[in-house]
């Protein structure tokens, strides 16, 4: 590449040599390095740009310099740098080594910031960290653009192409307030954990609405469905009213287990604080037992017990006991994963920790970044949700068998 200037590398290493003896410093707007990354950065534009009108000029272009702009960027290792590049005739120069509208040269920086979002650190706090570590005045607006750098990556990875089989699906919601037109409204986070075949956790979708609903549910099924998605064994949900129909309308063969912990949250709120402990203890024989008969049994000796003076109580036991009772079918390995919607709740502990303090989101795409970057440090952390997985997918293959058939030799250790 041509440079725009010749740089005297013997002069600069005796005034560097005697810089670090006066006591300067390498880093820095005035530091040692500053002039030799300048130069640097001044001769890679230059050879970007005679390379980008040599390219023109060979395809029939007229194309050629036209002046020299400036701009001010800022270095991790030297601080605030004035880059003087020329500019071309046409403006159809696009450089790559410091793009038009980077203002920071190094991805090191732009990484921490980054992390430091995705902790759920504030971008007036990080332009304060930056500004005391690094000595940098950056902007909560400037950060807020770095952290946008992340959204393409955020869109295609929600847009996936997904698996053609998940034996078990976890579906709940979160809810935030976000500021929308100098009010604050409510907005759902739809996220669907699916545990795939290898017996592995993947947060399979995030969706957000304005509110929660079977309606809005059953969209999500079907973009699913539209990424690959052709089945789903077990889909362990809470008690939506209309959520297992909107599964039921995509996936008509999965299996519906409701959250027996959301079940026993409703049943208490029909019963006086000073019966709720005896309640619960009730309860307990009903998900603890040997098998779905023993559990019925039970379930009708807590009727006969509270039915009369807690009918509420009751009755949602009574009306949606086919999909409270699914995980009676299984093992007690498999019972213990899908009997509760835990999976996808610690998941959610998880993502409050970093949001709790974050108060009224300025945007829904600023919700969906954050939530995004926590799940995508979480998800590094992910371990087998079954012990012992190939016993597991064993069992699952004897029940589901026709429906896991492309698999079978892995199954039965092939």
């Amino acid at each position: 590449m041509k440079t725009n200037e010749s740089f005297d590398f013997q002069r600069f290493k005796e005034e560097a040599m005697q810089g670090l003896y006066d006591g300067k410093k390498m880093g820095g707007t005035d530091g040692v390095f500053a002039p030799m990354l300048k130069h640097l950065l001044e001769s890679m534009l230059e050879g970007e740009l005679n390379n980008h009108l040599e390219e023109s000029k060979a395809a029939g272009d007229n194309n050629r310099k036209n002046g020299k702009t400036k701009k001010t960027v800022r270095s991790l290792q030297s601080g605030h740098l004035e880059i003087e590049s020329s500019r071309d005739r046409q403006g159809t120069f696009e450089p790559k080594i410091l793009p038009k509208r980077q203002l920071i040269i190094t991805e090191e920086l732009e990484d921490k910031i980054i992390a430091m979002y995705a902790r759920g650190m504030s971008t007036r706090n990080i332009s304060e960290y930056v500004k005391e570590m690094y000595a940098m005045d950056i902007s909560a607006t400037e950060i807020s653009h770095i952290t946008d750098k992340i959204i393409p990556l955020m869109n295609e990875w929600r847009n996936r192409p997904l698996e053609a089989v998940y034996p078990f699906v976890f579906l709940d919601c979160m809810h935030y307030k976000v500021r929308d037109n100098g009010t604050v409204e409510s907005r759902a986070i739809y996220n669907i954990l699916g545990i795939n075949r290898e017996g592995k956790k993947d947060l399979i979708g995030i969706y957000l609405s304005e509110n929660e609903g079977a309606k809005f549910w059953l969209s999500v099924l079907t973009d699913l469905k539209q990424r690959g998605v052709e089945d789903i064994l077990i889909a362990c949900i809470d008690g939506l009213k209309g959520f297992p129909e909107a599964i039921e309308a995509v996936f008509p063969k999965t299996k519906i287990q409701l959250c027996i912990i959301h079940q026993i949250r409703t049943s208490i709120r029909y019963v006086p604080e000073k019966d709720r402990k005896t309640v619960i203890a009730d309860l307990k024989p009903i998900y603890k037992a040997v098998n779905q008969e023993q559990a019925y049994e039970k379930l009708l000796d807590f009727d006969d017990k509270w039915g009369k003076k807690y009918p509420l109580a009751v009755k949602s036991w009574m009306d949606n006991w086919v999909n409270l009772s699914t995980f009676f079918e299984y093992t007690a390995e498999i019972r213990k994963v899908i009997y509760t919607t835990n999976a996808i709740e610690g998941m959610h502990r998880q993502i409050r920790k970093v949001t709790k303090t974050k108060g009224a989101f300025t945007s829904d795409q600023a919700l969906l970044k954050l939530v995004f970057l926590v799940v995508r440090d979480l998800s590094k952390k992910w371990t087998m949700s079954i012990h012992n997985w190939g016993l597991t997918m064993s069992q699952l293959y004897i029940k589901f068998g026709d429906r896991l058939q492309a698999d079978r030799e892995f199954f039965l250790g092939g």
